[in-house]
């Protein structure tokens, strides 16, 4: 077959350096959408608005979602890209790790408290399990495609 793209066989798991940088990649990526998830149901939680948890919980996730493309944008134009192509690499670069997160990080909620409740022990399940579920993912995209969002 002409122009067949060979891919190796022999993927590397074991390099310790990019276990480090794409946990590093995956921490502001939490980081982001931590805030717009949490800030979202803090405010259901405070404000005691009547609202269907599914409702809240999809309106954290988008939020979250969000928070975590600004983040990254900005953290882009801090290292000098153009405003558009930062956000651009943003949405496209990291958007299924994003996603992922956000609904592993929902789902441990709802699971462990009933849904869109913020308290002192679920956040920081919440934050573990957002950070691991995405974290292979990273690894493999920044190993394979020497692609990372940061």
């Amino acid at each position: 077959m002409v122009n067949e793209k060979i891919i190796s066989d022999d993927f590397n798991w074991l390099c310790k350096v990019t276990w480090r940088k794409s946990a590093n990649n995956t921490m502001w990526c939490v980081f982001g959408c931590a805030i717009g998830d949490f800030g979202t149901i803090l405010f259901f939680q405070l404000t005691k608005i009547p609202f269907p948890v599914p409702g809240i919980m999809i309106l954290a996730i988008i939020n979250g979602l969000v928070t975590s493309v600004m983040l990254e944008t900005f953290i882009l134009i801090r290292q000098k890209f153009k405003f558009i192509r930062a956000l651009k690499t943003a949405c496209g670069m990291s958007f299924i790790s994003m996603v992922s997160m956000e609904i592993s990080m929902n789902l441990t909620d709802y699971f462990l408290t009933g849904g869109a409740q913020l308290t002192y022990w679920v956040v920081p399940i919440m934050l573990m399990v957002g950070f691991l579920t995405p974290w292979p993912y990273n690894y493999w995209r920044l190993k394979k495609f020497n692609q990372s969002c940061h």
